[in-house]
């Protein structure tokens, strides 16, 4: 009997977590640093600050494409972007926020792979953590499909 309670109560107290995630999906499709920075970098981190202190947390997925790409290349200065010098200036600050909302955040970003293919970029020209989908379509489905709010950042 007291292992039944035990299971039951375990059991109840994983209901009860589920109740404490709430989901967000990003569709990043703008090409301008100062939205991405304010919507993306400062708006995920203020929002996971916010949940965190209501003991809840929030799970940020983040699907890219659009003039978005920019954000996520290695090499911005041997790309297609290597005239915009604002890019370029912010570059390296970029590339440790977004590296840091992926490995401190657990922000999951998706990458459209039939917008990279139209804008010839390659995996490798990507941050390794990014992950591919078909298109961004499908992970805007996907997400929504399994409870995420959608926010657009265009």
């Amino acid at each position: 009997m007291k292992k039944f309670i035990i299971i039951v109560t375990i059991f109840l107290g994983l209901l009860r977590a589920d109740e404490d995630i709430y989901k967000l999906v990003l569709d990043v499709t703008t090409s301008d640093i100062g939205k991405f920075k304010q919507s993306v970098i400062s708006g995920v981190a203020k929002n996971k600050a916010y949940y965190e202190g209501k003991f809840k947390e929030l799970e940020v997925v983040a699907v890219i494409h659009g003039g978005a790409y920019k954000f996520f290349l290695k090499d911005v200065a041997s790309s297609k972007y290597k005239e915009d010098k604002e890019l370029i200036k912010e570059q390296k600050e970029l590339a440790i926020r977004v590296k840091s909302l992926s490995e401190t955040y657990n922000v999951k970003f998706l990458i459209c792979k039939s917008g990279m293919d139209k804008h010839l970029i390659k995996k490798e020209d990507m941050y390794d953590f990014v992950e591919l989908i078909p298109n961004a379509m499908i992970g805007l489905i996907d997400t929504q499909n399994n409870g995420s709010a959608y926010v657009p950042v265009k």
